[in-house]
């Protein structure tokens, strides 16, 4: 399914971000945003992890994804732009969503660039 995202996207702001609804769970950092999910275990994260990679290759948006025993942490941003933008927003809603839907709530207040 291809992206409907057409064309450069246009940069927005980390407030813009967190303005947008559906991203309460996401954290905006230095180099684009953040989540984490409290899987519980290392089987429930692969399943977290199949279904992002799902969201990902429908959206062709691809984030980087940190799968331990307990969680998995996503983080992305779109380089065209070099930073966050509309299509950040929309997976990173249906990533929540998601995770919500598997029973991995957020933890996202941990968070932070290094």
């Amino acid at each position: 399914m291809p992206s409907r995202f057409r064309g450069m996207p246009e940069r927005m702001t980390h407030r813009q971000f967190h303005d947008a609804h559906g991203v309460e769970d996401w954290r905006a950092l230095a180099n684009g945003v953040c989540a984490r999910f409290r899987t519980g275990s290392f089987a429930k994260g692969v399943e977290l992890v199949d279904v992002i990679g799902e969201l990902a290759e429908a959206a062709n948006h691809h984030p980087d994804v940190d799968l331990r025993f307990s969680s998995v942490t996503v983080r992305m941003m779109t380089h065209d732009v070099d930073g966050l933008s509309e299509r950040d927003v929309e997976l990173a809603r249906q990533i929540s969503v998601a995770a919500r839907a598997l029973g991995a709530p957020a933890d996202s207040a941990t968070e932070q660039d290094v």
